[in-house]
This record gives C-alpha cells, structure tokens and sequence, in this order.
C-alpha cells in the first residue's frame, strides 16, 4: 500500500507511549511496556481485515481525504498531526470483532469514531491505527414501548431518535440532549449530557445495557434489560465515559422517558452574570423542578438576534437564563410562580416568555445551535477553543465572573454559556491560531480556568471528557494512585493499549 507516501508517515511517527512514573500502588512491572505496529506491519493487519471480509464492499478505506477526515476535526480544540492509516466501515458486531481481533493480533491502535463531533481529540491517531466509523451502524434495532426502552447501533443520533419516537406516536423520547450532531457511540464514551442534565441526570443514568467488543475481539454483554439490576459488577459504570479505551460499545438499550403533557420557556435577563447565575443557583438549592436552566452571555444573546431565529422578536443582550418548565399545565403555572418569587431578590431585567410553541422551539434551537454560530462567525485563521469545567454550587458565579475577566485581562474574545442548572459551564475563546502569542494566551486561559475549578473542589470537565487535551488536569484532579488505579483495570482488559491510545492517560 501506497500509505506512507499518501500521509508523509514517517517511521518516528510510530512511537512508543512514555511509561508514566510509578505509583506505590502499582508495581511498574505490572504494566508490560507498549510497542505498536510498524507501519509495514499495520499494512499487514489492514491487508488480513480485507481478507476476512472480503464479501463486504468498501470494509476498508486508505483515501487520503477520507483518512484527514478520520483524524482531524475542526470541533476538536486538540489535535495531532498523525492521521491513522485506514478506516473501517463495519456493518455489525461481528464486523467490530474481527477488526478488533486482527488488530490486536498485530498491536494495532483502534480508534472509534461516530459523530465525529468530540471537542478534546478523542478521534485523533497519535500512534496510527485504524478509525473504525461506524456510518453504517445507525440502526434502531428495537423499540420496546411498554417498557419505555429502544435497542439503538452506536452511530443513531439522538435527535433521529427523538424524531422517529415522535413519528411513531410513542409517547416517548431520549432526554439527553447534547450538541444536535451527536451520536449514541461517543455520547456513551464520554458520559455526556446536555440542556436537560438538570431534571434527567447525564447518559450514565439512561444505558440499560451495552454490547461491547473488546480489545481482542471478545463480544460481552454488561446485564440484561430491567431497569433495576443488582447482580454482578456494574460494567455499565465502567465502560460509560471510558472514552472508548476499555472497549467499543457496538448496541446500547436506553431508557425512555414520558413526553411531558405541558412546556413552557422563560428568557430572564440581568444586568450581571453574577445575578443571573446567583438566580439560578437559588432555583436549584429551594428544588424548583425545572427542567432545564441555562446561562448564555451578552455575546451568545447577540448570537441569538443576528441569527434571526425569532425574528421579528429581539431580545435584550445581557447575560441571560434560559428556562425551560415541563410537566401538567397546573405543574409548570406553579413553578413559574415559585421561580418569579425566588428571582426577585437578583433584580432581573424582565422575564418573558416563548409566546407559542414554534417560539419556544425556535428559542431553544437557537441555544442549542450556538456553538454553530459561533464556529460560523470566525474571521480567516481565526480557531474556537470550547472547553468545559464544573464546580459546587456555591462556587459557580466565582469560577464564571472569574474566568472571564481573566480571558479579557489576556486580550481575549471569550464568551460564556452553560448548564448552570447542574454546575457545568462552557467557556469558547477565539483567537487567531497564526500568532503564536494569542495561541499561548488562549491555552493559559484555559489551564487557568481548570485549576481554578479544580481548587473548588470541581472537575476538569462536566461533559466533554478527557482525551487528549486534559489528561494532565485529570492527574491534578485525582492524583497518581487513582490514575494508577485506572491504568490497572485497562491494563487487565486491553494488555497492549491498543484501545484509543493516548487519551485519558498516558502509558
């Protein structure tokens, strides 16, 4: 193959990953050092997946546009500058194993790639390998209504989901909403969650059960499908928010939730982002129940209205919260009456409502498509940096008013917007990635907000998981023994590290 040559693949590409320094928990000898593939020895693993499933067309791809796309995303605030040097396309199960069985016959890297939509390079090939995409995987396998729960393929997107629970007149939806472009397979990897975390937790809360291939190609199942389960170790717990280092989830059976009768959106703007976000923090410790509570900044409201998502409607832009009410008619008057008494004390602006449902639809839409528009507004080599932390509730307006003046002190464009309802919170800097000194400034902002998080006691990340970008803020976060900890049970299921090397932690 023709691989080497089509990506300037180079032999010092392929290295080993740096052992880590030993911790008194773990013995260095009991972690074997990795040596992956050669390149030529790569050719040969992707040549025997050709073989074995030669009766499947296009199994394998080595394009070079197809592998740049496997590689780099412009989502990702991180990435490398090595590609992996082929991708799969497997139909099913099976397909999965026996790449993953060729490859670990080969010590091949495995990368899984569904969306594509990872914002920490959770799609990058440090060490080469193969992506496997599961394009063709994106199946409803099974919806089982009486017991509110749907059999899915790792690359069905949730809204697709939501829409066919709609079309069928179920009844029923999947309230884990991140960003519109996500799918089951990385959702699951990194134990996303969304606008509505706030009243339906994060994705961990809504798998049943997963079929998983591991590193050698075995094929498990982590329980059967009630909705309760004692029995055994909670694999389930395990493998979600693995960030597909432990295995590749190829079905999932999620749970499903009732369509609630009544929806109502209320926009309250304030005059600081301290007030809008002491507001919300208020409505969360009295246990309000709303189903959702979002933050968006003067920059996002300015978003909102250039983007004319509710034209003719405008609205103030000024720190804003988003709120959205769901439950019986009477349910919703009632907190809406509860959430006006509470917010009096922080002096909103106003507080307006959605004026129908196509608003409402329109008005949330245009919260959720904010990171689009912002990717949308970047001048020429200008890069988006969307990193995400979480902290106790009582620390939440601190750790926002804080790090954005640090991001202005620097000469940064930064703006904020968040689920505040559950203490996460996102910060997106744009700079110019042509001058080394805003690149470095921009980093600086970021590893300060992290630390800053991790002083009060919060995380280096509420949703987007770890990958490339922040394994050393998971180190400062859970110190040596709990990495080594974690090293211990990857080392036991994938012994040569072949499963999306060089996220989470280094070897």
């Amino acid at each position: 193959m023709a691989i080497a040559a089509a990506l300037g693949y180079g032999a010092s590409t392929l290295t080993t990953i740096n052992d880590a320094a030993a911790a008194p928990i773990l013995d260095e000898g009991r972690l074997p050092r990795v040596n992956y593939a050669s390149l030529k020895d790569m050719e040969k693993a992707i040549e025997e997946i050709q073989t074995l499933f030669s009766d499947v067309d296009g199994i394998v791809s080595t394009d070079s546009d197809d592998l740049l796309a496997h590689g780099y995303s412009e989502w990702s605030s991180v990435n490398v500058d090595t590609l992996p040097v082929a991708v799969a396309y497997p139909r099913s199960t099976e397909h999965v194993s026996g790449i993953a069985r060729t490859c670990h016959k080969w010590k091949v890297p495995i990368i899984p790639f569904s969306g594509g939509s990872s914002v920490e390079g959770h799609i990058s090939a440090p060490f080469g390998g193969v992506s496997i995409d599961f394009a063709y995987m994106d199946r409803i396998v099974k919806l089982n209504k009486e017991d509110m729960d749907v059999v899915v393929q790792p690359s069905v997107c949730w809204t697709d989901l939501n829409h066919e629970l709609a079309k069928q007149g179920t009844g029923l939806w999947f309230p884990i909403d991140p960003a519109p472009s996500a799918k089951i397979g990385g959702m699951i990897g990194t134990n996303c969650s969304g606008t509505n975390a706030v009243r339906y937790g994060t994705m961990r809360d809504w798998v049943i059960n997963m079929t998983a291939v591991l590193a050698d190609g075995s094929v498990v199942k982590t329980r059967r499908r009630p909705r309760k389960c004692s029995a055994g170790y909670n694999l389930n717990g395990l493998i979600v928010g693995s960030e597909g280092t432990l295995g590749i989830v190829t079905e999932a059976t999620l749970k499903l939730a009732a369509v609630p009768d009544h929806f109502s959106v209320a926009v309250v703007p304030f005059d600081d982002l301290r007030g809008a976000v002491s507001a919300a923090a208020e409505i969360i410790r009295r246990g309000v129940q709303v189903a959702a509570v979002e933050l968006m900044d003067e920059t996002q409201m300015r978003i909102v209205n250039d983007g004319g998502a509710t034209r003719p409607r405008v609205w103030k832009e000024t720190p804003t919260l988003f709120l959205k009410f769901s439950g019986t008619k009477g349910t919703v008057d009632d907190n809406i009456k509860t959430v006006r008494e509470i917010m009096k004390p922080y002096n909103p602006l106003a507080f307006e409502f959605a004026r129908d449902e196509h608003e409402q639809k329109m008005l949330w839409s245009a919260r959720k498509e904010s990171l689009y528009s912002l990717l949308a507004m970047r001048q020429d080599g200008e890069e988006m940096w969307n990193t995400d932390i979480a902290v106790p509730l009582s620390r939440l307006a601190d750790i926002i008013q804080d790090s954005k003046a640090h991001a202005a002190s620097l000469g940064l464009k930064a703006c904020v917007k968040g689920h505040i309802g559950d203490s996460n919170f996102h910060e997106n800097i744009t700079y110019d990635k042509t001058d080394p000194k805003e690149a470095e400034k921009a980093k600086i902002a970021v590893k300060t907000m992290v630390k800053r998080a991790l002083e009060m006691e919060g995380t280096c990340t509420g949703e987007h998981g770890v990958g490339i970008g922040k394994k050393d803020a998971l180190l400062q976060e859970v110190g040596e023994d709990t990495i080594q900890v974690m090293k211990l049970l990857k080392g036991v299921l994938d012994p040569y590290w072949i499963m999306n090397p060089g996220k989470v932690f280094n070897r």
